[in-house]
C-alpha cells in the first residue's frame, strides 16, 4: 500500500515547474496510432495513465524510444489491432480514445468500457453518436464496445453533440483524421487540451480548422506522416499548486504555464483573497493575509474547470463565511467532503451543491483520495492542516500528477511518500 504523510503547518515557499497537460498527452499517445511514421513527443507527463497507455501501444507493436523522462518517439507503422488486456483498459478512462484511433485506423475496433476515477457514471454515448454518423455500426458485447466501419472505410459526417463534452469532442476528431471527405462536429468543448490535440495532428499531416470553437471541421486526409509536437502545460496542475499555496500560504512562482489558460482559476483565487501576478509563462501566487468566501459553479470551458471544483473547496473550507459550490458537470463529484469532514471543514451537500462554512482551522487525520482531483485536495488540505495527515488511495493522485511529492518538497512542504507491505501470512494467522 502506498500513502503519502503530511505534516501540516509549512508555508510553501519558492519556485514549481509544470508538466505537459495529462488530459493532451492521454489523447495523443492513441492518435498516434494514425500517423505511418515517427512522432516525436515532448513535454510528455511522466504519470501512471501515460506510462499504462505506453505500455498497451507497446503490446499492439509500437516502437516506442524515451529519449529523456519527457520526451518520446513512438513508431505505430508495425501495430497490430490487437484487444488490449481488460485489466489495463479499465484502470484508465482515456483508453477510450483507443476506439477512435483504431476505428480510423484499422476500421474496427474492441476496447473494454473505460475504467478510471468512479466519481458518477460518464456515458460514452456522445463519442458513439459521432462514429456512427461516420457509418461505423457499434455495439456493446461482454464489456467491451465494438465498433467497425463500412468496407469502404469511415465516411465524413455531422454530429451535433448534446452536450459540450471533452471525451467526445476529441474522440470523433481522432476518428474523423482519416476518414473520407468533410465531418463537421457541432456544439464542440473548447478546452485548451482539444486545441493541443487538433495542433499535434496538424504537426502530422492532418487538416483540422475550428478547434477551440463550437465547430470543428476536419477533411479527411490519406495518411499521417511523421513530425515532432511539444505538449501544453497542464492547465489544472498548475491550478493544483496555486490553491495549495492559497490554503497553505505562502509565496511561489508557478513556472511553464500559459497565463490564458489560467484565467478561469486565477480569477477566482483574486477574489477569495490570493495575490496573482501573471509573467509571459508563469504566475506568481502569494497568500498571506485570510481567506474570504466566494461562490464557485463549475463550467465547461473557458468557464471554472470541474477537475479544479475539490482544490478550490479545500481552500474554501479555511475561508471567513459560507461559499456555495455547485458542480455543473458531474453532480455526483462531491463524495470527497466526506473526508475533508474528518478533518474539521463544515460542508453540507445536496445533490450537485455543496455549502461550506468556513473554519479557523483543519486537523490532521487518516483519510483517502476517492479520485485524481479529490486526492489532490486532500493534499491541500494536509499542507494546510494542523498536525499530521495520511494521505491512503494515492494511486489516484499519481494517475496525473507528476513527482508530486519532489515539486511540494522542494517548496518546503513536509511530506513524504510511504510504501508498506501487509503481511498476509500473519493476518491469516490472526
Amino acid at each position: 500500500m502506498i500513502k503519502y504523510e503530511i505534516n501540516g503547518g509549512m508555508h510553501l515557499e519558492g519556485a514549481v515547474t509544470i508538466s505537459g497537460a495529462k488530459n493532451a498527452a492521454v489523447a495523443m499517445l492513441p492518435a498516434a496510432l494514425l500517423v505511418d511514421g515517427v512522432c516525436r513527443i515532448e513535454n510528455v507527463p511522466d504519470i501512471s495513465d501515460v506510462r499504462l497507455l505506453l505500455q498497451i501501444l507497446s503490446d499492439m507493436g509500437a516502437a516506442i524510444r524515451r529519449l529523456s523522462p519527457n520526451v518520446l518517439e513512438l513508431d505505430c507503422t508495425r501495430v497490430n489491432n490487437v484487444t488490449a488486456p481488460i485489466e489495463m483498459v479499465r484502470r484508465i478512462r482515456a483508453s477510450y480514445y483507443l476506439i477512435g484511433a483504431e476505428l480510423g485506423r484499422f476500421g474496427r475496433a474492441r476496447v473494454a468500457m473505460p475504467g478510471g476515477c468512479n466519481f458518477g457514471v460518464r456515458p460514452i454515448d456522445q463519442h458513439i453518436k459521432g462514429f456512427e454518423a461516420m457509418g461505423a455500426l457499434v455495439e456493446q458485447v461482454d464489456g467491451y464496445i465494438c465498433a467497425a466501419a463500412p468496407d469502404g472505410g469511415l465516411s465524413g459526417g455531422h454530429v451535433y453533440l448534446d452536450m459540450a463534452s471533452v471525451g467526445a469532442t476529441m474522440n470523433i476528431m481522432i476518428a474523423a483524421v482519416l476518414a473520407q471527405g468533410l465531418t463537421i462536429i457541432e456544439n464542440c468543448a473548447k478546452e485548451p487540451h482539444i486545441v493541443d490535440l487538433a495542433n499535434f495532428l496538424n504537426a502530422m499531416g492532418a487538416k483540422i480548422s475550428g478547434a477551440g470553437t463550437d465547430v470543428i471541421k476536419v477533411r479527411g486526409v490519406a495518411r499521417l506522416g511523421g513530425g515532432s509536437y511539444c505538449i501544453i502545460p497542464d492547465q489544472i496542475e498548475a491550478g493544483t499548486y496555486m490553491a495549495a499555496v492559497a490554503a497553505a500560504g505562502g509565496d511561489v512562482l508557478v513556472q511553464n504555464v500559459i497565463p490564458k489558460h489560467m484565467d478561469c482559476i486565477t480569477t477566482k483565487l483574486r477574489e477569495i483573497g490570493v495575490q496573482i501576478t501573471e509573467y509571459d509563462d508563469a504566475i506568481r501566487v502569494v497568500r498571506q493575509g485570510a481567506l474570504r468566501r466566494a461562490n464557485v459553479k463549475t463550467m465547461p470551458y473557458p468557464g471554472f474547470p470541474t477537475d479544479m471544483q475539490p482544490q478550490i473547496t479545500a481552500c474554501l473550507s479555511l475561508a471567513g463565511g459560507t461559499s456555495i459550490v455547485t458542480e455543473g458537470i458531474y453532480d455526483t463529484r462531491f463524495r470527497y467532503t466526506a473526508e475533508l469532514g474528518r478533518m474539521g471543514a463544515c460542508i453540507q451537500v445536496n445533490g450537485g451543491v455543496a455549502v461550506v462554512d468556513g473554519v479557523a482551522h483543519l486537523h490532521g487525520c487518516s483519510v483517502k483520495a476517492c479520485d485524481l482531483r479529490a486526492g489532490a485536495a486532500m493534499v491541500i488540505a494536509g499542507l494546510a492542516a494542523e498536525g499530521h495527515t495520511s494521505v491512503e488511495d494515492v494511486h489516484y493522485i499519481e494517475r496525473g500528477y507528476e513527482d508530486i511529492i519532489g515539486k511540494l518538497r522542494a517548496l518546503g512542504a513536509d511530506i513524504k511518500r510511504i510504501e508498506t507491505y501487509e503481511d498476509t501470512r500473519q493476518n491469516a494467522a490472526g
